[in-house]
């Protein structure tokens, strides 16, 4: 179930009065406890909620974190009957979900998204996961939430680069399910200091996303579309982590799905145009992701360790056009190469 709100505690109050949970537990990072909780204060329901909360940042999506919310959850008696409610962004749903389906093997778990990633994909469709031995989301697990509670209030909180980094999310359900709201967001003025994400295209993006993994929950099949510039932006995100100059996801993505788009131009058929106005829509407000060829090679066996892979080889989600995707496919290493040129030469590198 997702629920679009514009009165978050409202939403909420009414929801648990309708469920029957034995205990409810909240979960928040140092970030959304002191900007984000607020707005749910008075909410009758989480009086006498269990208050979890976890070191803010990607560095910390680990296993320790999540041992701490086994502890709290266990020294409070949670059962499979409890509720986990994770307010923050796609670190805390992803960290908080896993832990959901990991204790006791599976208690209830509600998402409510604070940032703009959040919203569109990581607290969406049911993909938890922690960070381990310095590759993304290495391991995890598929856990529905009851319910996403996505109210476009807390995107007031966010500075720019967060924002950036959500609409990366979009611009990729754009390029692999809907060109009308691909065309929406190009519009955007990233250029500028500060811009707005307007709420009818975050239900569109969201929509996107919900009507794939509906058909697809465990991703066997079209769900890896959404891995769309996913398996070279994981491994430009690992990398920054190894160089202890950690990028925003999203940020990685939008970089990924430069690569891609190339990988897609020239193994697909992907249209020139379709090829240059993406790219240069994301050079206009995405800081380049800084490597040199030195850096290759370990760039691509990062690559390597993508869930996606078979047999020890590296599979693409790719883009004949836009909306028309094609999953599974193999690319020379050659090609993979010349996708990471392509940035560089059209990043400003």
């Amino acid at each position: 179930m997702i629920i679009f709100t514009k009165d978050i505690a409202e939403a909420l109050t009414a929801y648990l009065a309708s469920k029957n949970y034995d205990k409810t537990y909240l979960v928040t990072d140092t970030n959304t406890r002191q900007h984000c909780l607020p707005l749910l204060e008075g909410t009758p329901a989480l009086r006498d909620a269990g208050q979890i909360t976890i070191e803010a940042g990607d560095v910390h999506k680990d296993i320790a974190q999540v041992a701490q919310i086994w502890q709290h959850l266990s020294d409070g008696g949670a059962s499979r009957h409890s509720l986990l409610i994770n307010l923050g962004g796609g670190m805390v749903t992803d960290l908080g979900g896993f832990a959901g389906a990991t204790f006791k093997r599976g208690l209830h778990v509600l998402n409510i998204p604070t940032t703009l990633m959040a919203s569109v994909d990581a607290a969406v469709g049911g993909k938890t996961g922690i960070n381990f031995n310095g590759l993304k989301n290495e391991i995890g697990s598929f856990h529905q939430p009851d319910c996403v509670m996505i109210d476009c209030t807390f995107l007031r909180t966010l500075d720019r680069d967060n924002l950036l980094s959500g609409l990366a999310e979009m611009i990729k359900h754009g390029l692999i399910a809907d060109s009308d709201h691909l065309r929406a967001l190009l519009t955007i003025d990233i250029s500028a200091r500060h811009f707005t994400i307007d709420p009818a295209e975050v239900e569109r993006s969201v929509a996107v996303k919900a009507r794939i993994v509906e058909e697809d929950p465990i991703e066997q099949g079209i769900r890896k579309a959404l891995n769309f510039g996913h398996t070279i932006g994981h491994a430009f995100e690992s990398l920054s982590f190894a160089r202890s100059r950690p990028i925003l996801h999203g940020h990685a993505v939008a970089a990924g799905i430069v690569c891609e788009l190339y990988l897609s131009h020239k193994h697909c058929g992907l249209s020139t145009d379709d090829l240059r106005r993406v790219t240069h829509f994301i050079r206009s407000g995405y800081p380049p992701f800084s490597f040199s060829c030195r850096d290759y090679d370990t760039i691509y066996e990062r690559m390597t360790h993508d869930k996606k892979n078979a047999g020890g080889r590296i599979r693409f989600a790719l883009l004949r056009g836009i909306g028309d995707v094609v999953i599974d496919q193999e690319v020379p290493r050659e090609l993979v190469i010349e996708s990471f040129d392509f940035y560089r030469e059209n990043m400003g590198q």
